[in-house]
């Protein structure tokens, strides 16, 4: 069975549908100026796909909050900590439920950093939670910008990142991204790229122009159009609408947003000079205290965790205090010694290497807490760079070497998620061992599929971090340039060792 999405009106004077099944496989981007009516779009393809498909919306002005009332979207606002953001994130495809993330009130780095921490919580959901997901993600550009901004480098690879998992990789896992952007020219190329159908709406700048013509097939004489087109009439092309340019006018919505766009309002008649009105100040208005108000800072969940595990003695009776046991202070030595065990326990149980790093970094809080570890043993990002380097095998005495430190500067072209791959192939060249199989590759990534470790592999070489090669047998090879070594020659397929369980 086919779900058609009734768009609107066609050029020739039918409907212009989409085909719903098609978009989950092939994807969407939407690009218009402002006031072209790309939120109108966006909401007349939510609600007429509504009762089909599951629904998440990365909002970043609060404009979609209003489809709760009418489709039952739940409403997640923004100000949260990360913990929360990835346990919600997983239990949003868990249960299926459609829901808005509202990043309204939040500055340009929080809304990145939010954003792609939700949206890697719905990326690394577990296998049997991969069903169908139309993830819109409006005002793209601010996620996937084509240029470093004034945002923290750090952000700005987490909100790429996850963007680039989103249109790149997610539809394996049931993810359909459905990207909107003002200006094409400020959107990551890579991101944009991986659409495969194009709604362009009215935009007058010559460089957006061309690159909506170069998506669409177009001369540069008939991008002219686009200055033209009327609000809420877009050029659509692609597998699931159009095997060739068709004008849309986009139809009528059931909801609006909170905003509205501003309308002329005559002004007041004024009784009294305007001057003396503005300038004279209200008696009442000395007397009253100048409050500014300033947001708290929300607290991470490591902070939280670490004030939990102190004592409380502060206000105890003298007599409890007295009789409670006094917990003997940890050397730093010896505080370094549980964290570190801790971190081992967590790591060797037998499904570590596909569990997520937010539930891994959970499991060691806690285990710090029962060995009586205070304060905060490392954050959440210092976490994931101990994984990476305990699964790429090097040793303390590589970590102490420049070729180490030169691995670890190289790192950091790629995503938190693909280091512990990138380490463990540096690993290998640097002490000349063979170059990993596919499952020793994909086992460090996390997950059983060697066409994906062949996929990272290729991400590399792309980027200019390793060149491949074979010897005779067809055994693989990686050079780094960089490092100026490579490993010795490697069988792509051979079998990973199964571990055998310790003796009792």
């Amino acid at each position: 069975m086919t779900a058609g999405i009734d768009m609107g009106q066609g050029a020739g004077g039918g409907r212009a549908m989409l085909d719903l099944e098609e978009l989950l496989a092939t994807r969407l981007l939407v690009q218009g100026n402002s006031g072209s009516g790309k939120s109108h779009l966006l909401r007349r393809l939510l609600e007429q796909s509504a009762g089909w498909v599951q629904q998440v919306i990365i909002d970043p002005e609060g404009d979609f909050v209003t489809l709760s009332d009418r489709y039952g979207h739940v409403v997640v606002e923004g100000d949260r900590t990360e913990a929360e953001l990835l346990g919600i994130a997983a239990r949003v495809r868990q249960h299926r439920v459609s829901c808005v993330l509202s990043l309204e009130g939040l500055d340009a780095e929080d809304q990145m950093r939010i954003a792609g921490l939700f949206l890697n919580g719905l990326f690394d959901a577990d296998r049997d939670f991969w069903y169908p997901v139309l993830v819109v993600v409006d005002e793209a550009q601010l996620f996937a910008p084509a240029a470093s901004g004034e945002v923290a480098d750090e952000v700005r690879r987490l909100s790429l990142g996850a963007m680039t998992n989103l249109m790149c990789r997610g539809r394996k896992r049931g993810l359909a991204g459905v990207i909107a952007t003002q200006r094409l020219a400020k959107l990551a190329k890579n991101v944009a790229a991986e659409a495969s159908n194009f709604l362009m709406g009215r935009t007058f700048l010559d460089i957006d122009m061309a690159r909506a013509a170069d998506l669409l097939g177009l001369d540069r004489r008939q991008a002219e159009m686009f200055r033209d087109l009327p609000r809420g009439n877009f050029v659509a092309l692609g597998p699931a609408m159009s095997r060739r340019p068709l004008k849309v006018e986009i139809g009528t919505v059931e909801t609006s947003a909170r905003s509205s766009s501003p309308k002329l309002m005559p002004l007041p008649e004024a009784n009294i000079d305007a001057a003396d009105l503005i300038l004279t100040p209200d008696p009442a208005e000395f007397a009253r205290p100048v409050t500014r108000y300033i947001a708290p800072a929300p607290r991470p969940s490591t902070d939280i965790l670490a004030e939990l595990s102190r004592p409380r003695e502060e206000g105890a009776p003298q007599e409890i205090a007295e009789s409670r046991p006094r917990r003997a202070e940890m050397s730093a030595e010896e505080r370094q010694e549980q964290i570190d065990a801790a971190l081992a326990d967590v790591l060797s149980g037998p499904d570590a290497s596909f569990r997520t790093d937010a539930e891994l970094y959970q499991d060691f809080l806690v285990r710090c807490r029962i060995r009586r570890v205070t304060g905060t043993a490392f954050s959440l990002a210092d976490f994931r760079h101990r994984l990476a380097v305990v699964r790429s095998g090097a040793d303390e005495a590589m970590q102490a070497t420049d070729a180490w430190q030169k691995t670890l500067t190289l790192s950091h072209a790629v995503t938190d998620d693909l280091k512990a791959v990138f380490l463990m192939l540096a690993v290998a060249a640097i002490n000349g061992a063979p170059c990993p199989s596919d499952a020793a590759i994909a086992r460090a990534y996390g997950t059983h599929s060697a066409r994906r470790a062949r996929r990272f592999l290729s991400y590399f070489e792309e980027q200019g971090l390793i060149v491949l090669h074979q010897d005779r047998r067809g055994y693989r090879i990686a050079a780094f340039p960089d490092l100026e070594t490579e490993t010795a020659p490697g069988n792509p397929d051979a079998e990973e060792p199964v571990a055998k369980p310790a003796a009792e």
